[in-house]
């Protein structure tokens, strides 16, 4: 099986977009994961049919019996989270302020604390038109997403073992999610865009890629915005012996069709899912060439 991540550098680069029309484009029998678990948005374009959920254990958090509670603050004093209060003579864990440290077990002489599961999002597995679709939903102010990007991969994989590709739609950003993401991919897509902040984040997020060695390719999207910083990522990219394989123009179809709730693929006459089409066969390329090297 073939691994596809597609990313960013940055958010609004268009990436989810890219993703759920290359869903549609990329040729054999496809499993797709959503990675960008602190904002999953590629259900509302592929329309997923719900099959199944499962929660999701991300770090354990404290807690504290108020039977064996001495009341002597040891692990307010401590905790460095401020996530220990004290609430009528006894403590009691804050567990959204928690990071799971265990430092207070440590210190408490009474052994009145203990490290407990606890649930911090929730694994969707659906069917869609182009393959399974997995997904998460983290538990809003809940931490480890990068431990749930690796979770949504695993059930990805071992789900749809028999799959042709792997495609991913990753998160932006250069942080753990990222990392999770894109290890043990055989190519990553980064799509910009022609600004200032998206050239220097392409930067980014193109060194943190070299680390996990994959093949890097790149595509514009709204590269007609701004020719002149489209040009400057040119220069980039060839100076960094980086494949440049898409330039998406602005197009207001893609806004018309985002709204609808559907991927480019289902626009007509669009100027960008052409560039997309185009896009997608020179992906199709470099995907095969990753089969022929690893395989």
């Amino acid at each position: 099986m073939k691994r596809l991540a597609v990313i960013s550098g940055k958010g609004g680069t268009g990436k989810t977009m890219v993703t759920a029309a290359l869903a549609h484009l990329l040729q054999g029998h496809l499993v797709i994961a959503d990675c960008d678990v602190d904002a999953a948005n590629l259900a509302l374009l592929l329309n997923p049919r719900p099959l199944w959920t499962k929660p999701f254990f991300g770090m354990q958090a404290a807690a504290i019996d108020p039977d064996l509670c001495l009341g002597c603050g040891a692990c307010e004093t401590n905790c460095r989270f401020e996530a220990i209060r004290p609430d009528g003579g006894i403590f009691r864990v804050d567990t959204l302020h928690c990071e799971g440290c265990a430092v207070c077990r440590l210190v408490c002489p009474a052994e009145a604390v203990n490290m407990q599961p606890r649930q911090t999002g929730m694994i969707c597995y659906s069917e869609t038109d182009r393959g399974h679709l997995v997904h998460a939903r983290l538990v809003p102010g809940a931490g480890n997403s990068g431990l749930l990007v690796s979770a949504v991969k695993k059930t990805a994989l071992e789900n749809d073992p028999k799959s042709d590709l792997l495609l991913i739609d990753g998160p932006p950003g250069t942080g753990c999610p990222l990392i999770s993401t894109i290890s043990g991919v055989d190519l990553v897509l980064v799509v910009t865009e022609p600004s200032i902040s998206g050239l220097h984040d392409l930067e980014r997020v193109v060194a943190v890629c070299r680390q996990f060695r994959p093949g890097v390719l790149v595509a514009i999207n709204r590269f007609d915005l701004s020719p002149t910083i489209a040009r400057m990522i040119h220069l980039w990219c060839r100076d960094q012996q980086i494949p440049l394989i898409g330039e998406i123009p602005f197009d207001p179809k893609v806004i018309e069709t985002v709204r609808q709730g559907v991927p480019i693929t289902r626009a007509v006459d669009s100027p960008a899912l052409g560039a997309v089409q185009e896009m997608a066969v020179r992906l199709e390329e470099h995907l095969d060439s990753c089969a022929s090297v690893t395989g």
